[in-house]
């Protein structure tokens, strides 16, 4: 009896280890958090290579555990306005900085046999996306980093791979 009852609980601590070491969480629970945005990719039809924010730029992607997502990409360089007034640029202003930075924020979904996250577009610094979805293959996804790309960028221009780290 006292042999059967070891073994037992020897199986549930096996067992109990093996699932601890799993990877338990599924590719919603991974992607939720803050990620710094690293770099966007854009690759043209042709195969030519293009940089929409530049190679340094800035932003975040925030995924919430309730299903809202944040987006917020802009050039590092991006210009600043010279009137000190964010009312007040001028149109050369402020069509740089439009080319330059795009915002989105709504809800999201993943879909894990598919490896995507779909963005549901509640609102975007380019109003064209409001009430829109995407659909994102999931690259690459670790603790550290995230890649995803999105392989109709509008205008014909091709796809686009996006870079993320996580926040620490």
């Amino acid at each position: 009896m006292m042999s059967r009852t070891i073994a037992a609980l020897l199986a549930l601590a096996l067992s109990a280890g093996a699932a601890a070491a799993q990877p338990a969480d599924g590719l919603k629970d991974q992607i939720v958090g803050s990620w710094n945005f690293v770099v966007a990719e854009v690759t043209a039809p042709d195969g030519k290579k293009s940089f929409p924010f530049g190679e340094a730029p800035k932003g975040i992607l925030i995924f919430t555990p309730d299903g809202r997502f944040a987006q917020i990409h802009v050039a590092g360089d991006v210009p600043r306005i010279a009137s000190n007034n964010r009312l007040t640029g001028t149109p050369e202003e402020y069509a740089e900085i439009m080319r330059r930075s795009l915002s989105v924020f709504g809800t999201y979904t993943v879909d894990e046999a598919h490896r995507t996250v779909t963005y549901n577009i509640v609102s975007s610094s380019f109003p064209n996306w409001e009430g829109t979805a995407q659909t994102r293959t999931i690259d690459k996804l670790t603790a550290e980093e995230f890649v995803n790309t999105n392989p109709g960028v509008g205008g014909g221009r091709g796809s686009a791979s996006n870079f993320y780290r996580r926040v620490k």
